[in-house]
């Protein structure tokens, strides 16, 4: 599978070009990036990927995915912070797309869900690098987003962001309700820890059933 990524600049992008091309099912055609001077439509006309891993930016991501889709290319996409439905109605190619391509946030998201339904309310707290471009991160997003699908009678939950040096990618989301509480916490300590996720979206985006899929919990 000819596997080409866009940010690979960037701490994912060179995470996932690492994972890609120790893949024995994979090829890495292109790293794609303004700091490597290769441009996305340049790599797509001349090393014809069959899949796009884009961990771009915000501003430039759904530029990025539309150019892959017309080329006929599926695309993988990690990159957050702008509006999803933005990508409803391609046509040509399958895209996949995940705030989070690790396994305990999917865990922290799903069990966070279902305390939901049981306690009173909640707030969500992420934490990541400063280098971060977006708040709220697209996971805490769509955390509150899926608690309020499982307790649509109680609030949206507030987010709030911080952002360090020496952060990775942290949440926790906080259920209070008469003399308790209850707390759901993620630590990633290693980028590593996304990559099977990243891997096994793109082995599955070219089959997947819709042409838009949004989250890693559909695959698993």
């Amino acid at each position: 599978m000819r596997v080409a990524v866009s940010g690979a600049a960037g701490r994912m992008g060179e995470a996932t070009c690492s994972a890609v091309s120790g893949a024995e099912d994979m090829e890495l055609v292109a790293r794609i990036d303004p700091l490597l001077d290769l441009e996305l439509g340049a790599a797509l006309r001349e090393q014809q990927p069959d899949v796009l891993v884009d961990f771009s930016r915000p501003d430039s991501a759904v530029s990025n995915i539309r150019s892959a889709v017309a080329a006929g290319v599926h695309v993988v996409v990690g990159t957050t912070g702008f509006d999803l439905e933005q990508l409803r109605g391609l046509s040509g190619a399958n895209v996949f797309v995940a705030p989070n391509f690790a396994i305990g946030a999917v865990l922290m998201m799903s069990f966070a869900a279902q305390a939901a339904r049981h306690m009173r309310a909640a707030e969500i707290i992420e934490l990541h690098h400063d280098g971060k471009l977006d708040a709220p991160s697209g996971t805490a997003a769509l955390t509150a987003q899926r608690i309020h699908e499982a307790a649509p009678d109680k609030p949206v939950p507030p987010i709030h962001s911080v952002r360090l040096p020496g952060l990775v990618a942290n949440q926790e989301v906080i259920f209070g309700d008469v003399g308790q509480t209850l707390t759901i916490r993620h630590d990633t300590v290693d980028r590593a820890c996304f990559m099977p996720g990243v891997l096994l979206a793109i082995r599955r985006v070219q089959t997947q059933p819709e042409p838009l899929v949004i989250g890693l919990e559909a695959l698993l």
